[in-house]
């Protein structure tokens, strides 16, 4: 009867993982259950989350349940009442710890549309950039939600599930015979069971629809192992698939020109640049690329004297990201990000260093704070001539809690460009349209069943942008200038494009102003590009030599061979002429795969090249 006791308290303990476990899923299902009415998602669809995510659960809860075990055997060895209050104790923080993960998912996941990964939790080195995202009533409820979740389930744990000992009855060590059974029992639940490969998230994916997948995949375990192939990542390229000469090989080739037959873009030889990058605006805002009209009217009229990129898409997610990409042409990188890499900043190229040879005055505005993402350090690094961040404008200027608004920001930083010497380049990063979208504005578009505050939050910007151009137009360096207006990286829409798809990831760029060659003015570009190429493509038009930037590629040279990448947590995206495809490495799955049959295996090979290739070179700065 001991034995069966002692047994049955393991079992108990499970079970009441199991339950704390599915009811969270049921709190991150209510919670986007618009999402789920928006993708048409079949209530049985939804009821099978529960089943696909068993076995992942089971593993979890074996790693739960060793420490308990190893409590229960020095409660055999030494029985005392301490041993109660230690599983408890336990219980608890791991209650807490859980829900926290939980609801910090379902708080990111409507704005990055992925699970908790190694690369968000890194975020919380600056946790001010986490809090300041949302809101304060939203940040409230979330921190209320979690502890009295974490009290309640506790108090369901103390009633129903709670730890027992089995009574020694003077045998302290009657009971030990019973731990190998769940030391073997743990450990096959750890590993899924006797299959010849070990459980992996993958065993919980079983949807076309990813939200679902998502639910599915136990966080705690999926953070486990996410920081876990985070930790491993400087040791070993996770990203290999193929041998190291041929992946050099089908790389070196992709970069190849057969000719350089660059087309000057300029009509003055050494203009000022002045770079507009916008914080998430995605392709569907702009109407000339396939958005709906009204949202970013501003911008269009811009483009009636610009030069548009119509098939331009981010290489990453996360500002930080594209931080790399505009001023170094580095690819974004899966786990990880290069700002956050201090000590291999003094291996990449550097566009600013060049400018700054070629005696252009360097800057960068900000009405946040660049400390988030490791920013600041690398922006200090490149050498910039001055940098401004919130702190440093006027404290008269309206704030919200990420820091100035654009309607405040941009007509001031266009006055502030008079004090530069020319020539000059200068950047200057909005924020409104960044969460929690507290900009000063009415909602002016009520169309939008989703990401409504992101629509209204980039209609906002774009009136902001539109006062710029105003006010730039009135200033004596105007005449003299350049400006490239584009994204740092997108962001879900009224659309709701899966993230590992290329729709979600395209984004604008637009080349304007004075300095523009009049040929160019009302005309599309639309060859494959991204963020990446902007450093060779503006460098060659400078007649700066650009062989540095080898990941990027000059787009004025007609023989450059047209691409597009981005990285995924686990993967990457890769677009030719030919198609495209998105592929999750660790799970070998496919998001999106359009490639005709004898063009299938070449493109696949380049996109796993270019990625392997690309995570070498990194780990070798």
């Amino acid at each position: 009867m001991r034995s069966l006791n002692y047994h049955f308290q393991f079992v108990k303990l499970s079970l009441f993982w199991l339950l704390v476990f599915n009811l969270l899923r049921i709190v991150f299902l209510t919670y986007y259950m618009p999402l789920l009415k928006l993708e048409a998602i079949p209530l049985t669809e939804v009821f099978e989350v529960f089943a696909a995510a068993f076995w992942l659960d089971i593993s979890t809860i074996g790693y739960i349940l060793l420490f308990p075990l190893l409590v229960s055997v020095v409660a055999q060895l030494r029985p005392s009442k301490i041993w109660s209050g230690v599983i408890n104790t336990y219980v608890f923080l791991v209650l807490l710890i859980y829900s926290l993960i939980v609801l910090g998912e379902t708080g990111l996941y409507g704005e990055w549309k992925t699970k908790l990964s190694y690369k968000a939790l890194a975020y919380l080195r600056n946790p001010d950039e986490v809090f300041n995202s949302v809101s304060n009533s939203v940040f409230i409820m979330l921190v209320a939600t979690w502890f009295s979740m974490s009290v309640i389930l506790f108090w369901v744990y103390r009633r129903w599930f709670k730890f027992g000992f089995p009574a020694s009855k003077g045998k302290p060590f009657a009971l030990l015979w019973n731990v190998p059974i769940w030391f073997v029992l743990l450990f096959l639940g750890i590993r899924g069971g006797l299959r010849e490969i070990p459980i992996t998230t993958s065993a919980a994916y079983f949807s076309n629809h990813n939200i679902l997948n998502i639910v599915a995949v136990n966080p705690a375990y999926n953070l486990m192992v996410s920081t876990l192939d985070a930790q491993s990542f400087s040791k070993e390229n996770l990203f290999k698939s193929m041998p190291e000469a041929l992946a050099r090989q089908l790389v070196d080739e992709l970069h190849q020109t057969d000719c350089d037959s660059t087309i000057s873009i300029l009509k003055i030889e050494k203009p000022n640049i002045v770079v507009i990058l916008l914080e998430s605006w995605s392709a569907d805002l702009i109407e000339s690329l396939g958005g709906e009209p009204g949202i970013t009217p501003n911008f269009s009229k811009l483009e009636q004297d610009g030069l548009l990129f119509t098939n331009f898409y981010a290489s990453a997610n996360r500002s930080q990201q594209a931080i790399g990409s505009l001023f170094a042409g580095m690819p974004g990188l899966p786990i990880t990000t290069i700002t956050n890499h201090p000590e291999k900043y003094a291996s990449l190229p550097s566009m600013i260093r060049l400018l700054n040879d070629k005696a252009y005055h360097t800057s960068f505005y900000f009405g946040g704070q660049l400390i988030y993402g490791n920013i600041l350090s690398y922006l200090i690094y490149n050498g910039f001539d001055l940098i401004v961040e919130g702190k440093d404008i006027p404290e008269e200027f309206p704030r919200g809690k990420l820091g100035i608004h654009d309607s405040y920001l941009l007509p001031w930083y266009a006055r502030q460009l008079n004090t530069l010497p020319e020539p000059f380049f200068s950047t200057v990063f909005t924020l409104s349209s960044h969460s929690p979208y507290d900009f000063p504005m009415e909602h002016m578009i009520q169309w939008p069943k989703l990401e409504k505050d992101f629509i209204n939050s980039v209609h906002y910007t774009d009136q902001a942008l539109g006062d710029f151009f105003d006010r730039a137009k009135q200033q004596p360096w105007y005449e003299n200038t350049l400006f490239l207006v584009l994204a740092d990286h997108s962001h879900n829409t009224y659309r709701n494009h899966p993230i590992e798809t290329f729709e979600y990831r395209k984004i604008p760029l637009l080349i304007a102003g004075p300095a523009l060659n009049d040929s160019m003015r009302g005309r599309h570009f639309d060859l494959i590009s991204g963020n990446t190429d902007v450093p060779a493509t503006l460098m060659a038009q400078l007649g700066i030599d650009h062989s540095e930037f080898f990941w990027s590629k000059n787009l004025m040279n007609m023989c450059y061979r047209p691409f597009a990448y981005f990285e995924t947590n686990e993967g990457l995206g890769f677009k030719t002429p030919e198609g495209h495809f998105v592929w999750n490495k660790k799970l070998d799955v496919y998001y999106q795969k359009a490639l005709p049959p004898d063009k299938e295996e070449q493109v696949i090979n380049q996109g796993k090249a270019y990625l392997q290739v690309w995570f070498e070179e990194f780990l070798g700065y």
